[in-house]
């Protein structure tokens, strides 16, 4: 995980004003969410894992599933994940452990972010501040 530094952080905005402009630059806003919190993600690299820069946010005025909630804008931040490649060490065998446990263990949870993911987020940050704080 790497924090990218933010005028957004600490921000209040309307939940449906920040997802319509967030959305318009290529975040998405789905399953990442809660009642009282949620995320924008923005997809940067999916080859070998994934890299999202994600913008956490919290409910302050309503609940997230409705649309005139006020919501408080938080620390963006990288998130890399490298998928193991080959079969996984530490699989359980037998057809009920299959059935639970369909997915490898990650190579790297928390994997190191590429120089030019950083750069390519803080310009993404740049026009996110632009477009949320007109």
């Amino acid at each position: 995980m790497k924090p990218i530094k933010s005028k957004i952080e600490n921000e209040y905005i309307a939940l449906n004003e920040a997802e319509d402009a967030l959305k318009s630059l290529g975040f998405s806003y789905g399953g990442n969410w809660d009642y009282d919190h949620g995320y924008f993600d923005y997809k940067l690299d999916d080859e070998v894992g994934y890299t999202f820069l994600r913008i956490p946010f919290k409910a302050v005025e309503g609940e997230l599933d409705k649309r005139n909630t006020v919501i408080q804008i938080g620390e963006p931040f990288l998130l890399a994940h490298k998928y193991q490649i080959g079969l996984d060490d530490n699989v359980g065998a037998g057809s009920v452990s299959g059935s639970f446990n369909q997915f490898s263990e990650p190579q790297d949870p928390d994997a190191s972010i590429d120089k030019k993911w950083i750069d390519i987020a803080k310009e993404i940050v740049q026009k996110v501040e632009a477009e949320l704080m007109k």
